[in-house]
């Protein structure tokens, strides 16, 4: 059912949200936007700006991985220091209030972590932008451990424990889901009442598969998106709005 006015869907978002007890909140690059975080295939986005590096292309040639770690540390992808919007503080508010289980979010950049989530509660299908992986042990890696070496000796990173390759915790074009987020976001999707979908156009699978799983489950399907999705369809409301104004009106402090 989509909204037949701004105001009128946002009443409908909050009572949706007031009547659930198990919700699953599912973010894609719009909750982002509005702090300033480019998305991957607009104009102007990241990709149109700079073609991505495959896995395959990072791990078999040390010119892309020179490369990728310079993106790393030059910003040029955009993905880190941005500040969480109230996109952001309205999910926190529905996790701190017992309303929400988990955030099973798309995104790369941080910020629901850093608008309050607790780490056990986000699920990162795409890895994150903030430190990096060992791809051959798993170690984590912060950064910082590598930036001068980098950028003062050219030195690629690599694994202080087994030597193996390192690049950032972002997933790349090529290279394989993860699969304990997966199976964490799987779990989260089964046992929820209410599967709130926050900026994403749900084209990127496996993904964009969870809303449907939980339709499917007999949980509510709100969409909350600028533009609309091939899912909407399906879905029990459908907002095309703005996500910080629109999640700041039906959650408030």
């Amino acid at each position: 059912m989509a909204s037949s006015s701004p105001g009128a869907g946002r009443a409908a978002l909050a009572a949706a949200l007031a009547e659930a007890r198990r919700i699953v909140v599912f973010t894609g690059a719009g909750v982002s936007t509005e702090s300033g975080v480019p998305d991957f295939r607009s104009p102007g986005g990241v990709w149109a700006r700079m073609k991505p590096i495959t896995y395959q292309d990072f791990v078999a040639d040390e010119a892309r991985r020179r490369e990728a770690w310079s993106r790393v540390f030059s910003g040029t992808a955009k993905w880190t220091g941005a500040r969480p919007n109230d996109g952001h503080a309205a999910v926190a508010r529905l996790v701190a209030g017992g309303r929400a289980s988990a955030v099973i979010t798309q995104n790369v950049d941080n910020l629901h972590q850093e608008s309050g989530v607790p780490d056990d509660k986000v699920i990162e299908l795409h890895g994150s932008a903030h430190y990096a992986r060992c791809l051959a042990c798993g170690l984590r890696h912060e950064f910082d451990d590598f930036r001068d070496a980098f950028l003062q000796r050219g030195e690629i990173p690599v694994c202080r424990a087994c030597g193996g390759l390192v690049k950032s915790a972002t997933i790349s074009f090529g290279q394989a889901m993860p699969q304990e987020p997966m199976a964490r976001a799987e779990a989260a999707t089964l046992d929820c009442d209410l599967f709130l979908v926050l900026g994403s156009s749900l084209v990127v699978y496996p993904a964009a598969g969870f809303p449907m799983l939980a339709k499917r489950n007999g949980a509510r399907l709100v969409i909350v998106n600028r533009e609309p999705t091939d899912q909407d369809p399906y879905a029990d409301l459908v907002l095309h709005d703005e996500i910080g104004p629109a999640m700041r009106e039906a959650v408030r402090p």
